[in-house]
């Protein structure tokens, strides 16, 4: 009779189960995404045990659009350029949610509390609170 390695029985057992396993994951946020207004692009991953966002392309190019941060609380942080600025940092996952983390605004200069949840349709829901009052964006992945 032979000897069955005893490490080797679960893994044939579970073997058949890992599809179904993976397939039941949760999706990611990282990536590239499009901001609600279509006006840039941002980029969403890890950054030490949390994630973050960068802005990694501007798509609006009309007159005026500015480079740099110039509407920053922060006189000393102005002259950042608005491309690689990270827009979102400290947000960890809780299931479908990522949350813990914070959103900055270049367009106002404003920093708010922020959630991260993926939508059904696979568009990613950005909400930011300041007190009580929530905001909620939707962002797309660029085709």
């Amino acid at each position: 009779m032979p000897l069955v390695n005893r490490g080797l029985m679960p893994r044939l057992l579970l073997a058949p189960l890992l599809p179904l396993l993976l397939g039941n994951a949760p999706p990611g946020v990282e990536g590239l995404w499009r901001t609600d207004d279509g006006k840039g692009l941002v980029r969403i991953g890890a950054c030490g045990a949390h994630v973050c966002g960068w802005i990694a392309q501007i798509l609006d190019r009309g007159p005026g659009v500015p480079t740099t941060d110039v509407k920053n609380p922060d006189p000393h942080l102005r002259q950042r350029l608005i491309l690689g600025l990270q827009t979102l940092t400290g947000f960890t996952r809780d299931g479908a949610v990522w949350k813990g983390g914070r959103a900055y605004d270049p367009k106002s200069g404003n920093s708010y509390r922020a959630t991260m949840e993926l939508n059904r349709d696979g568009s990613l829901k950005v909400t930011g609170c300041v007190l009580f009052i929530c905001q909620s964006k939707r962002w797309t992945r660029p085709n």
